[in-house]
């Protein structure tokens, strides 16, 4: 992939002095940076204020409902961890995937495959739960898509949260299907 990119950045420099337009492509560098800049301190607000809202949500005491809401569908998923701490470590990460948290779902999902690990008997190949996980947190049903709708505010769009219908439609498919998928191979893999 890094060859790919620096040949395609190659390229386009070697374009440029050829067709003599060093001087808009020096502009638009500078220009793309500065966007680059902006978009990362304009996210870091927005992944605050939902980071903050998450550690508030898991203050009331929301989370830990979220987390017992989702306990039956863990057992379906992954019914051979019996570890409860295991479980709660999938329930944060799910809870905040379903949320549009991405960011706040990652020490979860982290914490989570470590365990799932240890539980692997810290074996290198991945077991059954650990692929679940993994599909499932790919897959990610999403009620508030937080990334998009912020990208989506930040380059001016007149409606940022037009997106919310389509993205769940999309992630319950794309979740669903990972569902089916992950009970089929742990059938066929018994």
């Amino acid at each position: 992939m890094n060859r790919i990119w620096s040949g395609m950045i190659a390229a386009s420099i070697v374009y440029a002095f050829f067709h003599g337009t060093m001087q808009p492509l020096s502009e638009e560098i500078l220009n793309a940076s500065k966007e680059a800049v902006n978009l990362c301190i304009y996210m870091a607000g927005v992944t605050g204020v939902w980071t903050g809202m998450m550690k508030a949500a898991e203050s009331a005491g929301l989370l830990k409902k979220l987390e017992r809401l989702l306990m039956p569908l863990i057992c379906f998923l992954f019914p051979k961890i019996k570890d409860q701490q295991t479980k709660e470590y999938i329930a944060v990460n799910m809870a905040a995937n379903v949320l549009g948290l991405g960011w706040a779902a990652t020490p979860a999902g982290l914490k989570a495959m470590e365990s799932l690990y240890k539980l692997n008997h810290k074996t290198c190949t991945a077991s059954a739960e650990m692929c679940t996980l993994l599909i499932i947190n790919i897959s990610s049903l999403q009620l508030i898509p937080v990334n998009i709708i912020a990208y989506r505010g930040q380059f001016g769009s007149v409606n940022p949260t037009a997106v919310v219908g389509p993205g769940i439609v999309a992630t319950a498919v794309s979740t669903g299907v990972a569902v089916i998928f992950c009970k089929v191979m742990q059938t066929v893999l018994r």
